[in-house]
């Protein structure tokens, strides 16, 4: 799995989306499942780069991932 990162920029996103408060266990949570959809969407890319003959994932790549 991916080298962990900050927890501060996801609590800011959930104070953006309106929670004034969050627990520090639900943003570690939600660190969590933004990596699995991150690993999710780079397996579909690398998938499609490859169908495409490239070694270069390029941005349309990650878009088809994400639909």
């Amino acid at each position: 799995m991916v080298k962990e990162f900050p927890l501060s920029p996801l609590e800011k996103l959930a104070r953006e989306a309106g929670a004034e408060r969050i627990a520090v266990v639900a943003v570690k949570e939600l660190r969590i499942a933004l990596l699995e959809m991150s690993e999710k969407i780079a397996a579909e890319a690398v998938a499609a780069c490859n169908h495409a003959k490239r070694s270069t994932i390029k941005r349309g790549d990650i878009q088809m991932a994400v639909r």
